[in-house]
């Protein structure tokens, strides 16, 4: 599988943006460690997905690009199958809750996708998406339980270690699993020394219980902040990554998220998403001890106005 991120960061060389890793001397003095943040706030269409998304539909075959691709997203992925659709001219449509970020929301729409909305209290996404997929012949892309989305979300881990060398320690936020199972297997193969810790929020535990039984668990519609991980469970490709490469899982409070998206906004000057967050709150919070060199993936910085006015102001 690390052949495959390598040969992603090959192939989105160009296309994607290289994201700045930064540092704050005042948290390394508050948590008694060298923290690295890589910055996916700053990739194309302002997270991480991008890289998955390019990876997996420029390698498709001309015939599955003229039917065009559909997924399902609650943001950010959707935002970036759109984004790549309009760079390779590929009819793109997005299943998305009626209940996501306006911000996100207007973006795909911007990108020239169709948004297909559904109500997530009486619908299930992925049915959603595979009737319009089964009737119209599109090609899905799922938001990660596929092996070209993992290796390109597993590019921001390499990308950040061949900068800053090894790491003690990388956190890594947890939705579906892809960008941690992608960042794990890119990790454990440069620095082997490093422990990959993934984060979610108390109120959707789903992976971290998954995690600690070895039994797939699920959290439907979790009440979170942090929209990007509301998703019900692990894949059934990332389930079995996040067993063999994750040393450790660990939940924030909604508490915690929401001063960690405070500490970069005042403290750092980076707009990041509470689901970008949760590595700096499980640092704040105690949730996670840091030693030596750490290194935090910041997956997104999507958040609308609304949102972030209450976490300033909270």
């Amino acid at each position: 599988m690390f052949e495959r991120i390598q040969a992603a960061k090959k192939r989105i060389k160009g296309y994607a943006n290289i994201t700045p890793t930064m540092t704050s001397r005042t948290l390394n003095q508050m948590v008694g460690a060298d923290v690295y943040f890589k910055c996916e706030n700053f990739q194309r269409v302002g997270a991480f997905k991008f890289r998955g998304a390019f990876n997996s539909i420029s390698q498709l075959s001309e015939a599955d690009k003229a039917r065009g691709v559909i997924t399902y997203s609650s943001g950010n992925h959707g935002q970036a199958v759109a984004l790549v659709g309009k760079m390779l001219n590929i009819k793109t449509t997005i299943v998305m809750p009626d209940n996501a970020p306006a911000t996100k929301r207007a973006a795909t729409g911007g990108y020239g996708a169709t948004v297909v909305e559904y109500d997530p209290n009486n619908e299930a996404r992925e049915h959603v998406a595979r009737e319009l997929e089964m009737k119209n012949g599109y090609t899905m892309i799922p938001p990660f339980d596929h092996k070209d989305v993992i290796a390109g979300q597993g590019t921001a881990a390499l990308e950040m270690l061949d900068e800053i060398g090894e790491l003690d320690m990388l956190l890594v936020p947890c939705g579906g699993g892809g960008l941690l199972s992608g960042s794990a297997i890119a990790a454990k193969s440069v620095s082997p020394i490093c422990r990959v810790i993934g984060i979610e929020p108390d109120l959707a535990d789903d992976a971290t219980r998954s995690f600690q039984t070895k039994e797939l668990h699920y959290v439907t519609n979790p009440a979170t902040i942090a929209d990007g991980t509301r998703t019900a469970s692990l894949g059934t490709i990332t389930f079995p990554l996040v067993l063999e490469y994750v040393d450790d899982m660990k939940t924030v409070t909604e508490e915690a998220i929401i001063e960690a998206v405070k500490f970069l906004f005042f403290r750092m000057k980076l707009v990041i998403e509470p689901s970008g967050a949760l590595g700096l709150a499980a640092l704040l919070s105690r949730a996670v001890l840091p030693q030596g060199r750490v290194g935090v993936i910041l997956s997104g910085g999507n958040i609308d106005s609304v949102t972030m006015q209450k976490i300033l102001n909270a």
